[in-house]
């Protein structure tokens, strides 16, 4: 990934940042987009001092507003030429009773979750195809697969994104564009560790590897598919959560 232009949504925390660190580790220059100045200013910061020779810079643009996501792009090419990995991770889980559930609640979870993800992309899309090449990977779930209790908008949009990821893996595969999704399990992020133990214990039992799934884990699979070595891989939803029974 040496020298690769990388821009990872949702990358100033959790598995985000994990993935900054990882594809930086790998020599590529990364972006990372967070959904505010200063989250992003922080996450840079911390990682110029892990990365000393690093080229990673911090932006926040509104991922919900095309016209904005699209300057942000066209601003990333002509400042270094060429964009060759998008990682769409920026999102949010939910988990309100249905019977409580508004519109509102509904649509914030899929703009982010979904409608970030098409804006994204889109928006790089043109620059891929002038390059004759590019990868696209979205953060999907593993309760896309499964679903969940409660809070349904959260695999609603994950569902919608699998959709999305075969979908556009089929129409930009013949121009050189590979498209896939990694659907992570439970993940030992900033948010678990807020988790009562009593609560985890019963969800690590489930596992059969017995461990929860740590951020670098999704980041390591995000980094194997955007590299070479998964150039025949496209239009996958690679579930990396230690064969989790639901």
């Amino acid at each position: 990934m040496k020298d690769k232009v990388v821009v990872v949504t949702g990358g100033s925390r959790g598995i985000g940042f994990a993935t900054v660190r990882a594809f930086l580790k790998e020599g590529a220059k990364v972006i990372l987009c967070a959904s505010r100045e200063e989250t992003a200013t922080k996450a840079v910061e911390e990682l110029k001092k892990e990365f000393n020779d690093a080229s990673v810079e911090g932006i926040w643009p509104n991922l919900f507003d095309y016209d904005t996501v699209k300057e942000a792009i066209d601003k990333i090419v002509k400042d270094y030429g060429r964009i060759d990995v998008l990682i769409n991770n920026a999102g949010m889980s939910d988990s309100k009773p249905f019977i409580d559930y508004t519109s509102e609640d509904f649509d914030k979870v899929m703009d982010l979750n979904l409608k970030s993800v098409y804006n994204c992309s889109r928006a790089v899309v043109d620059t891929m195809k002038e390059q004759g090449n590019g990868v696209i990977l979205n953060t999907s779930s593993m309760v896309s697969i499964y679903g969940q209790p409660s809070g349904m908008a959260y695999p609603t949009s994950k569902f919608a994104v699998n959709g999305l990821t075969k979908s556009l893996a089929r129409e930009l595969g013949p121009l050189g564009i590979r498209v896939n999704a990694v659907a992570p399990g439970i993940t030992n992020t900033d948010m678990m560790q807020a988790v009562p133990k009593e609560v985890i214990e019963p969800l690590i039992a489930r596992i059969p590897l017995r461990r929860l799934g740590e951020a670098e884990d999704i980041a390591n699979a995000f980094v194997f598919l955007a590299s070479d070595k998964a150039s025949y891989i496209n239009g996958i939803v690679l579930s990396v959560d230690g064969a989790a029974q639901v």
